[in-house]
C-alpha cells in the first residue's frame, strides 16, 4: 500500500490553507518598517522606522505555559495570542525599549486550521494595540509529539531604545520608591498549581461558576495577560527620565523578579498591606492551603509591574499613570540598603 505525507499524520493543505487565512490578520498589523510580507521565508523590517539615533535592539522570547491547557479544556483559545505578545513586549519594556516587529511558532500534533486561526487572531490583535508588526513566524504540524487538540505557542519579540536611554537599574539607591500597577489576573503563571488547586482538588469544570468571582472559572482563568505599554510610554517620552527600573512580574512573582533589576547595595522592602490582594489569589490560597511564602513566590499577586522612581518623582508618575488610564497604582514600598532581594513587611 502507497502512503504519502497526509497518512502519516501532517496535511500540507491544511497547512497552506491556514496560511490563507491568516495573511489578512498579519497585514493588518504592517507598520511602515514592514518591508515584506508573510509568507517569505524571512521578514524584513527598516530599523529607520524607529526613528532613533543611536538604537539598541531588545529581544525577548516566551511562552504562555500550561495556561494553554485550560484554552483546551475550555476550547476557548483567542486569548492565548494575546498573552503571549503582551507578555512579551512587557519583558521589553521593563529596558524602556518600544516594540518593532513580533514572530510566533506554533506547534501542533494535528493542525485544526480553526484553532490556528483563533490563536492568530489574538496574535494580531494584541500587536495592533501594541503598535508592533506581526512579521512572520512557524506552524509546525507534528504528529506523535502533541496530543489530538493540543498544541504550544511561542512568541519572540524584537523591539528598541535609544541607547542614552536603556533602563537597566544601575541608578537604583536607598531612599527610591516602588510604584506598584495592578494586574489583570494570573497573566501567564502559577497555573500548574492553581489548576492543581481548582481542577484537582476542588474538582472543578472550566465551565462552573465561582460565586467568590462572579465569573465561569475558564473566564477567571484565561483572563489576557495586561500590556503596560500605554500605561508606560507617556513616562517613558517625558523629557527627564522618571523611571530608574522597572520589573515585569512574572514566573517567581515578586520575590524573584524585582531583584533582577536592582544593584548591588539595595534592598527591596514591599508593604504587603499597601494594596488589595485580588480575590482570585485569595480564594486560590485559602482552597489550596497554600502558604504565604509560596504564593509570593508563584504569583503576581495582582502586581504586573513594579516601577523604581525617585522619591520627588512618585507624584508625578502616579498622576501620569491616572491620566494614561490606570488610577489604582500605588506606593508598595521602598529601596533600602542591602543585598539585592526582597525584604516583606
Amino acid at each position: 500500500m502507497n502512503m504519502d505525507y497526509r497518512q502519516s499524520g501532517v496535511d500540507i493543505d491544511a497547512g497552506n490553507d491556514v496560511v490563507r487565512r491568516i495573511k489578512g490578520l498579519a497585514k493588518a498589523t504592517a507598520t511602515r518598517g514592514v518591508l515584506s510580507d508573510l509568507g517569505s521565508f524571512g521578514g524584513l523590517f527598516h530599523l529607520g522606522a524607529a526613528n532613533l539615533t543611536d538604537p539598541v535592539l531588545v529581544a525577548s522570547a516566551d511562552g504562555v505555559g500550561t495556561k494553554l491547557r485550560v484554552a483546551f479544556m475550555s476550547g476557548i483559545h483567542g486569548t492565548v495570542g494575546m498573552d503571549l505578545v503582551n507578555h512579551c513586549v512587557n519583558d521589553i519594556l521593563v529596558q524602556g525599549a518600544q516594540p518593532l516587529f513580533f514572530l510566533d511558532y506554533l506547534a501542533t500534533g494535528r493542525l485544526d486550521p480553526d484553532v490556528a486561526v483563533q490563536i492568530v487572531e489574538g496574535l494580531a490583535r494584541a500587536c495592533r494595540e501594541n503598535g508592533c508588526a506581526l512579521l512572520g513566524g512557524e506552524t509546525a504540524e507534528m504528529p506523535g509529539f502533541y496530543a489530538d487538540g493540543e498544541y504550544d505557542v511561542a512568541g519572540f519579540i524584537v523591539g528598541a531604545v535609544e541607547r542614552a536611554k536603556v533602563i537597566d537599574g544601575h541608578g537604583i539607591a536607598a531612599g527610591d520608591v516602588l510604584v506598584g500597577v495592578p494586574s489583570s489576573g494570573l497573566h501567564t503563571n502559577g497555573y500548574s498549581l492553581a489548576r492543581s488547586i481548582v481542577f484537582d482538588r476542588l474538582k472543578l469544570s472550566v465551565d462552573a461558576r465561582v460565586p467568590e468571582l462572579g465569573t465561569t472559572v475558564a473566564e477567571a482563568l484565561l483572563a489576557p495577560h495586561r500590556s503596560y505599554l500605554p500605561l508606560v510610554q507617556p513616562l517613558l517620552a517625558a523629557p527627564r527620565a522618571t523611571i530608574k527600573g522597572m520589573a515585569h512580574i512574572t514566573g517567581g512573582g515578586i520575590t524573584d523578579n524585582l531583584p533582577r533589576v536592582l544593584p548591588e547595595g539595595a534592598e527591596a522592602v514591599v508593604h504587603l498591606a499597601a494594596w488589595e490582594v485580588p480575590r482570585i489569589f485569595q480564594w486560590l490560597q485559602r482552597s489550596g492551603s497554600v502558604p504565604r511564602e509560596d504564593m509570593l513566590r508563584t504569583f503576581n499577586m495582582g502586581i504586573g509591574l513594579i516601577l523604581v522612581v525617585s522619591p520627588g518623582d512618585v507624584d508625578a508618575v502616579l498622576a501620569a499613570l491616572r491620566d494614561a488610564g490606570e488610577g489604582r497604582a500605588v506606593r508598595i514600598g521602598e529601596i533600602a540598603q542591602g543585598q539585592p532581594h526582597v525584604r516583606y513587611v
